[in-house]
């Protein structure tokens, strides 16, 4: 387990498959993210099974709060396209459980990435991407000390819309002096 100050992070059970199905299904939920496609069970059984063939570093971590002493998965998150030799990897984060939107969770789970990813994982730079429309999802990354680096115009196509693609990161050298501003 990975303990922050108000959540967890551990990692996922054949049990919370159901709960995963569940919020990739929800088109709201959905809409921020790259799934653009409705899950079934089957579907997500075989990708859990995959998991063991992936690096421990690349696999999925269980968003978790604790309510009225238990502990209650609202999400995930984890790194993806570890790139050793340069020293970077991609985040991605997912709250599906709406009642916990737009209360610092998914600021909270970016910081235990980025402690993970430059404390433990020795990286250089992390980054992500991010849709325009995910204002919510920006104020957050903004929050954890992202930053802009560029926009892909147009390279998102939902519902009968384009939209540009965001593309941010937070280096080494800018974590350690917000860690540092935060003492």
């Amino acid at each position: 387990m990975i303990y922050g100050s108000r959540l967890r992070l551990r990692g996922p059970e054949q049990a919370d498959l159901p709960l995963f199905v569940s919020w990739l299904n929800d088109p709201e939920v959905r809409h921020n993210l790259a799934a653009n496609w409705p899950m079934s069970m089957a579907r997500e059984e075989r990708w859990f099974a995959e998991l063991a063939n992936r690096p421990v570093q690349e696999q999925p971590l269980v968003i978790e709060i604790q309510q009225a002493k238990e502990w209650t998965a609202i999400g995930n998150c984890g790194f993806h396209h570890i790139d050793w030799v340069h020293r970077n990897a991609e985040v991605g984060i997912m709250i599906g459980e709406k009642a916990h939107w737009n209360q610092g969770y998914g600021t909270e789970a970016m910081q235990l990435l980025q402690q993970i990813g430059f404390e433990t994982l020795n990286l250089h730079r992390i980054y992500l991407r991010a849709y325009e429309r995910n204002q919510a999802g920006l104020r957050a990354y903004e929050k954890a000390g992202f930053q802009l680096e560029g926009r892909q115009r147009h390279a998102q196509y939902d519902e009968g819309v384009y939209s540009d693609v965001l593309m941010m990161s937070i280096l080494r050298p800018e974590y350690d002096a917000l860690k540092g501003s935060s003492k």
